[in-house]
């Protein structure tokens, strides 16, 4: 899984962090949660605020 794998984060991250408010978690916290998902292989560093951002959109989308 990799950066542009949006919509897999984002079920990886609703299912890891239940109960979490996504639009209060930091960019920065989207990332190390992120790179701390089983199965996440790319680089921590090789994203930006757009991606992170999509990312959070999209969790905050499956716990709503």
């Amino acid at each position: 899984m990799g950066w542009t794998d949006i919509e897999q984060i984002a079920a990886g991250l609703a299912r890891k962090h239940p109960g979490t408010d996504p639009l209060a978690v930091t960019l920065t916290d989207v990332r190390d949660r992120v790179a701390a998902l089983s199965g996440f292989t790319d680089d921590p560093t090789r994203c930006n605020a757009r991606i992170l951002e999509s990312i959070q959109l999209a969790w905050s989308d499956r716990t709503t």
